[in-house]
C-alpha cells in the first residue's frame, strides 16, 4: 500500500476512509513522514517570500540611485540584478527543501525515501534554475549595454546608428538564450541534445532554404547599416519610388513617396539597386526652355536673353561660383517658336523654396518681356493654300 502506519504491533486504527485518526503523522508516504512533506512545502514558501523579499530590497536601492547621474552604471546594474537575484534564491531554497525528505540513495529495496534517480533530478532542477537566474542576469544586463549606445549614437549625426543599436540589442538577447538553453540541456539536465542538433542541422538547411528571401534582405539590412548610403528622413529615389526614408528593418526599408503612399522594399533590393539620394545633393539645377514667337525681331531675341540674365543676376539664391554660374542661350529653332535655354542651380537646395525662387524669377521674366512687347510662343500651325488659275 502506498500509506504505510509506523506502529509496532497490532493493526492500525482507522477511521471511516482507512487513516488513523489519532496518529496521521507517523504514516509513511513514499517512505516518508507525512510531516515531512508539510516541512518541504513550508521550506518552499519562505524560499518564495526570501525570493520576493530579495528583488524587492534591489529594486529600492536601484530606484534610490535612479536620481543620481554619477551613479547611473549602478543603477542600471541592479535594475537588471532584481529579478535574477529573486530566481536564484528561489534556486537556493529550492535545493534545501531536498534535505526535508528522506532518499534512499543506495536504492537498497526495503529501505524507505525516494530513489536516488529523484534526488539527482531535485539537484539538476536546482541548478537548472540557478543557472536560468545566471543566463537571465546576462540577458538584462544587454540593457546596460544598449544604453551606453544610445548615449554614444546620440553623439553622432547619423540617424541609422539609432535604429542599429535595437538590432544589436535583439542578437544579443537571443545569443544568450541560445547559448544558455544548450548549456542548461547539456551540462545540467543531461539532456543528450547530439541527435537534436544534428537534426536541426538538417531542418535548418531545409529552413534556410526557405528562407533564403528573408536571409537576404537580413545581410541586404547589415549592408544598409554598414555602407549608410541615406539617414532616416532623407529623400531617396530607388526602385522608380521617390520619397522620404521612414524606417529600415530587418526585412525592409520604408519610405513615404511624395503622393503620400507609404512603400516597403526589401532589404535585399535595396542593397542591388542603385540610389539616388536626394537630401545629399549640394544644389538643384534647373532646366527651362522659354519659346517665343517666329515673328519676333532678332534686336528683341537679344534683348529676352539679357533679361532673363538681369533677373537671374538679382536672385540671391541662384548659385554664381564659377562652375555653376547661370547660363542663358538662344540655342535653337523649334518647329514653332524660337528657343532660349536657362540653366541655373539653387542653393540651399529646399525643395519647397526651390519652387518659390522658381515662381519669383518667373514673373520677373513675364514682366519683363510685357515691358518689351515680346511674345511667348505656343504650339502653332500655319496652312498656306495656293490658288491656281483655270
Amino acid at each position: 500500500m502506498f500509506f504505510v502506519q509506523a506502529v509496532e504491533g497490532g493493526a492500525p486504527e482507522v477511521g471511516p476512509q482507512g487513516i488513523d485518526i489519532k496518529g496521521w503523522a507517523d504514516y509513511f508516504l513514499a517512505g516518508n513522514e507525512l510531516w515531512r512533506f508539510g516541512a518541504l512545502l513550508a521550506v518552499i514558501f519562505l524560499g518564495v517570500l526570501a525570493a520576493r523579499i530579495a528583488r524587492a530590497m534591489v529594486e529600492f536601492f536601484s530606484k534610490r540611485l535612479e536620481k543620481k547621474v554619477e551613479s547611473k552604471l549602478l543603477e542600471l546594474f541592479l535594475r537588471s540584478m532584481a529579478s535574477p537575484v529573486g530566481i536564484a534564491v528561489f534556486a537556493v531554497g529550492f535545493y534545501v527543501a531536498r534535505f526535508t525528505l528522506k532518499f534512499n540513495l543506495q536504492d537498497i529495496a526495503g529501505e524507505p525515501g525516494f530513489s536516488s534517480r529523484v534526488f539527482m533530478l531535485w539537484g539538476q532542477i536546482s541548478k537548472a534554475i540557478l543557472a536560468i537566474a545566471v543566463s537571465y542576469f546576462l540577458y538584462r544586463m544587454v540593457d546596460i549595454l544598449e544604453y551606453y549606445l544610445k548615449v554614444w549614437t546620440s553623439r553622432t549625426k547619423s540617424t541609422l546608428d539609432d535604429m542599429f543599436v535595437p538590432v544589436i540589442r535583439k542578437t544579443l538577447r537571443i545569443f544568450i538564450a541560445i547559448v544558455a538553453s544548450l548549456f542548461i540541456a547539456d551540462n545540467i539536465l543531461k539532456l543528450k541534445i547530439g541527435p537534436l542538433l544534428a537534426a536541426a542541422g538538417v531542418g535548418g538547411l531545409a529552413f534556410a532554404l526557405a528562407a533564403k528571401e528573408t536571409i537576404a534582405n537580413f545581410f541586404g539590412s547589415i549592408n544598409i547599416f554598414v555602407d549608410r548610403p541615406f539617414q532616416i528622413g532623407e529623400r531617396i529615389k530607388i526602385g522608380g519610388f521617390d520619397g522620404p526614408v521612414e524606417d529600415v528593418g530587418f526585412r525592409s526599408t520604408r519610405i513615404r513617396t511624395l503622393d503620400g503612399h507609404q512603400v516597403s522594399i526589401p532589404n535585399s533590393m535595396v542593397a542591388n539597386e542603385k540610389i539616388e539620394n536626394i537630401a545629399r545633393r549640394p544644389y538643384i539645377k534647373r532646366v527651362a526652355n522659354i519659346t517665343i514667337t517666329y515673328d519676333t525681331p532678332s534686336d528683341k531675341v537679344e534683348k529676352a536673353v539679357q533679361i532673363i540674365k538681369d533677373v537671374l543676376a538679382h536672385t540671391e539664391e541662384v548659385n554664381r561660383d564659377a562652375d555653376l554660374a547661370p547660363r542663358v542661350f538662344f540655342n535653337e529653332f523649334n518647329e514653332w517658336s524660337l528657343n532660349i535655354l536657362v540653366l541655373y542651380w539653387f542653393t540651399p537646395p529646399n525643395y519647397w523654396d526651390f519652387q518659390q525662387t522658381n515662381e519669383r524669377i518667373n514673373l520677373a521674366i513675364m514682366r519683363g518681356f510685357e515691358a518689351e512687347g515680346i511674345e511667348f510662343a505656343f504650339p502653332t500651325q500655319t496652312l498656306y493654300v495656293k490658288k491656281e488659275d483655270d
